[in-house]
């Protein structure tokens, strides 16, 4: 069963205690839930993995303010997906353009890495995104665990849809395509490059103006 969102939720005890510690450390942070960010009718979904702690955890918008958002932002400005190339806090005047973004899990967890039972506790509003998003459009997944929750909040087999970078799947409401996060250390590392990524994008792009 799904449900809708809220900022007030504490279904997973370690997020709540950790966001709470967090507050505590930085009173000016924002330190909730996390929502989706963009148009609700847009024909175009991000998915990424987590708040993260000096980013959306602060901002109260995903990517916004940490590392793997640099990367992020130029690209949706590169093809018009967004008005701005920096997203740097909640209330700067970025807008997005056809474009929505949000997380698998709307919780920053310690160390980027929530648990197994928390990706699954947090699938609920996944999946009432995914009921509400526009029949024929494309989600992009930023990573395994974007992917499989996906995947989960479909009810689809998870063998049936492997994940791997530029990777493409039909799924019965909407295409999927896959990419490496944008993390700093795949950018980093160069597990993803800037050219991979926008070719990604690349595709997106053209899909959508097929």
């Amino acid at each position: 069963m799904s449900s809708s969102f809220t900022t007030d939720c504490k279904d997973c005890p370690r997020l709540a205690e950790f966001i709470a510690t967090q507050k505590e450390k930085f009173p000016d942070y924002y330190c909730k839930p996390v929502a989706a960010f963009g148009d609700p009718k847009a024909q175009f979904l991000i998915v990424g993995l987590a708040p993260g702690l000096h980013g959306a955890n602060a901002t109260g918008r995903p990517f916004t303010g940490d590392h793997a958002g640099i990367l992020l932002y130029q690209t949706l400005h590169q093809f018009g997906f967004s008005s701005h190339a920096t997203s740097v806090a909640s209330d700067d005047d970025l807008s997005l353009i056809n474009t929505r973004i949000t997380n698998a899990v709307k919780c920053v967890p310690p160390q980027n890495k929530p648990t197994p039972a928390e990706i699954k506790t947090c699938n609920q509003y996944l999946q009432q995104e995914l009921n509400d998003f526009v029949d024929g459009g494309i989600v992009l997944a930023l990573g395994r665990i974007a992917h499989e929750a996906v995947i989960r909040a479909l009810g689809l087999r998870q063998k049936d849809y492997p994940f791997a970078h530029a990777a493409e799947h039909q799924l019965p409401q909407f295409q999927l395509l896959d990419s490496y996060h944008c993390s700093r250390y795949n950018t980093q590392t160069k597990r993803l490059t800037s050219e991979q990524f926008a070719a990604v994008f690349a595709t997106i792009k053209a899909k959508l103006n097929a």
